[in-house]
């Protein structure tokens, strides 16, 4: 209870930070793109914790300047045993606070499905566009899976992104 406490004032916090970007006249030109991305991470459960890697793709479209509507689809499994893993569903929403440059950085939270739980997720991580239609994706992901079982997924993901 006490992370979602935590969570609301940093993310109001981060929005007013980068606010100014939201209101630039300036635009990518690309509706949409697409990413493919492994992460190593965590896997914690009532203090119990286990290492973990998640492979996956997904994409986003731009529906209004720097604000974007996604979905991913993945499989996360634990090293020792990575044939017992379960698929992961995500819907979220993302913000990429200027679209125009090079490095662009963003933000991401949204609802997940893993395994037969329903959670929610949030991250963020930033963008590295080398070539015009290509690109490096580093992000942070927690997912947080049932407010019962306190079970939750952590990644650091590297990805290729494509526009």
């Amino acid at each position: 209870m006490a992370t979602r406490v935590l969570c609301v004032p940093v993310l109001i916090g981060t929005l007013l930070v980068f606010l100014p970007t939201l209101v630039s006249a300036q635009t990518s030109s690309y509706r949409g793109q697409g990413y493919v991305f492994f992460g190593p991470g965590a896997a914690s459960n009532f203090g119990n914790t286990d290492g973990t890697f998640h492979v996956g793709g997904g994409g986003e479209v731009f529906l209004y300047r720097e604000l974007a509507g996604g979905a991913e689809i993945g499989y996360l499994a634990p090293w020792k045993t990575a044939g017992d893993g379960i698929g992961v569903f995500s819907l979220d929403g993302s913000l990429h606070f200027d679209r125009t440059a090079k490095l662009t950085p963003f933000i991401t939270a949204g609802y997940t499905r893993a395994g037969r739980a329903n959670g929610i997720n949030f991250g963020g991580g930033i963008e590295w566009w080398f070539r015009e239609r290509k690109g490096l994706r580093l992000e942070f992901r927690d997912h947080r899976m049932g407010e019962a079982t306190n079970l939750y997924y952590l990644d650091f993901r590297i990805g290729f992104e494509f526009r």
